[in-house]
């Protein structure tokens, strides 16, 4: 925990100002950039975290290909095979392999659809979403940990920054889909 709070007690003074008089237009690159680079401080924060990653994610006893099909399965719910293999960005065979040995753990579903039986849906089972809520209860323990640890006025800008990427992740989102009906 020292970590953490070494870290969150040095960021005002070890992280470079933004530019000073940044007004909304004019100084919009320079703001970028300096927010790009903030991001490379990311690894001092990663550095800091890990005396104190939780038990719970390393007691998981899954390999990370495995833990990457449980969270996109938690995330999206049930997909089809296909799917789930192009989101993994694997063949189709290496995701059943890996669905395979989660099924033999009972961490995931697997299901033929009665109206196409080609069609494979995957799902996580009790156990895997047991395991999947105790690993997100765990991480959200840790961030608020760390927003414990932070003044008002911290908090306030972390909202508000937080508040700021959602929105523009919407809008994004937004944008590809209009491209993607465009096309068509």
């Amino acid at each position: 925990m020292y970590g953490i709070i070494h870290f969150m007690k040095n960021i005002d003074a070890t992280s470079s100002s933004p530019p000073a008089g940044a007004s909304a237009e004019k100084d919009k690159e320079k703001l970028i950039q300096h927010i790009l680079g903030l991001n490379q401080r990311l690894e001092e924060l990663e550095r800091a975290l890990r005396p104190v990653i939780p038990t719970e994610w390393l007691s998981a006893d899954l390999t990370m290909t495995q833990l990457r099909v449980v969270v996109v399965l938690f995330r999206e719910g049930p997909v089809r095979m296909s799917a789930l293999a192009s989101s993994l960005g694997l063949g189709l065979a290496t995701a059943t392999g890996v669905v395979d040995r989660l099924v033999d753990r009972g961490y995931v579903v697997r299901e033929g659809l009665p109206s196409d039986r080609r069609v494979v849906m995957c799902r996580l089972s009790a156990k895997g979403e047991k395991l999947m809520t105790r690993l997100w209860q765990a991480g959200q323990d840790q961030i608020r940990r760390m927003l414990e640890i932070m003044t008002c006025s911290q908090l306030e800008q972390v909202a508000k920054g937080t508040e700021a990427f959602i929105e523009a992740a919407r809008q994004l989102q937004e944008e590809s889909g209009s491209r993607k009906r465009a096309k068509r």
